[in-house]
């Protein structure tokens, strides 16, 4: 192969595996997006760095909360046993450690975390309504993301697996 043609395949490949993990995390912002419509969930976004940045913010968020299920994913198939249901249920176990950390922990970081950082973005008082639309926002980021594991896992069950 020609030096430039490797250099092209190795950028190529690179870039493949980056929108391989990126795809995740931008179908979740998609789906995650109806909860932008409160105006508190647009704070949250605002107020985080860099300052004015919702978008920028809003996405590198939700690419964020996808972490724990790319981790997931990536420790099941180079650590978990293919036969059997191995695979399946290590991926309904990353489907309920992901859920819990973006429909427990993530809303506690945005509630009580951020403002002791500084970070002060509900302007009515972190009351029980802004608890109920970071709880709803992480748990319905939870089913988003989950789902695509759990269907994995029902096909990994199946008899013969993948």
């Amino acid at each position: 192969m020609v030096p430039s043609t490797i250099a092209v395949s190795t950028v190529v490949g690179w870039l493949s595996t980056l929108a391989l993990f990126a795809i995740p995390g931008i179908v979740a912002a998609a789906l995650w997006s109806p909860f932008l419509l409160a105006s508190r969930f647009r704070a949250l976004f605002r107020a985080l760095p860099p300052a004015g940045r919702t978008t920028v913010s809003y996405l590198a968020v939700a690419l964020g909360l996808s972490v724990p299920y790319l981790v997931g994913v990536l420790l099941t198939v180079g650590l978990v046993d293919s036969s059997g249901a191995g695979w399946s249920n290590a991926l309904i176990e990353t489907a309920l450690v992901g859920g819990l950390c973006t429909g427990l922990v993530a809303p506690v970081v945005a509630v009580v975390g951020l403002p002791r950082l500084g970070i002060d973005w509900d302007p009515t008082g972190y009351g029980p309504s802004t608890w109920a639309l970071v709880v709803a926002a992480g748990v319905w980021y939870a089913v988003v993301a989950a789902i695509p594991l759990f269907a994995l896992s029902v096909v990994f069950a199946l008899p013969g697996g993948y």
